[in-house]
């Protein structure tokens, strides 16, 4: 399946099958190859939260609208958004930071101008952190969906929730932005998919001032 079909194929579709499970290794190939989404200096401040179980699923849903794709979908996941993830001592930098030496895009005297960079660019303020936690897990959630599209997955992001209630109910850290919940699954038998919902065109998206 080419991109232009994976693109105009996928949908939030909000009926899925409850008897056919997404096993561990399809699970496992779509966020795989979503984790190849580019990121701000490669930090990629982004994880995932797994839930298959009925009574978590049970417990996201109170929180969640009362969504009922919630617990029909055989996955939900959380998705988090790290704001700490351009923080020297935090693992993905530190992991990351080894990498780009090894790789030799970059040397040793350049840690310091690596660190200061991030900061100057992520930790100036509060806002400019969210920002870029939010910003970089956004193109990692869009990737999660066309990846399952491309797989035979269905999908459908949420950001209907309390946001601070599921952080509570999940033992979620502070420095975790939960910007979407995302059900994975098949689309339930019989469902009619509806026609894709208009876009902006070029002519429309492209402004000047």
């Amino acid at each position: 399946m080419d991109f232009k079909t994976v693109a105009a194929k996928r949908r939030a579709v909000n009926f899925f099958d409850e008897q056919k499970e997404v096993s561990d290794t399809l699970l496992r190939e779509m966020v795989e190859i979503a984790a190849k989404t580019p990121s701000s200096f490669n930090l990629q401040p982004w994880n995932l939260m797994v839930l298959k179980d009925a009574d978590a699923k049970g417990r996201l849903r109170k929180l969640a609208w009362d969504q009922p794709k919630v617990t029909e979908a055989p996955v939900v996941l959380i998705v988090l958004a790290d704001k700490s993830g351009w923080k020297e001592g935090h693992a993905t930098v530190e992991k990351n930071w080894k990498e780009m030496i090894a790789a030799g895009s970059m040397t040793a005297e350049q840690r310091e101008w690596f660190l200061n960079a991030a900061k100057s660019l992520y930790g100036w303020s509060d806002d400019a952190s969210l920002a870029f936690a939010a910003k970089n897990t956004g193109f990692f959630a869009m990737s999660l969906m066309y990846a399952a599209t491309s797989l035979g997955l269905s999908t459908h992001p949420m950001d209907g929730f309390d946001h601070e209630g599921v952080r509570k109910e999940f033992n979620i850290p502070d420095n975790y932005w939960v910007p979407l919940l995302l059900a994975v699954g098949y689309l339930k038998p019989g469902v009619e998919v509806n026609p894709p919902k208009w876009r902006k065109s070029y002519d429309e998206l492209v402004v000047s001032f």
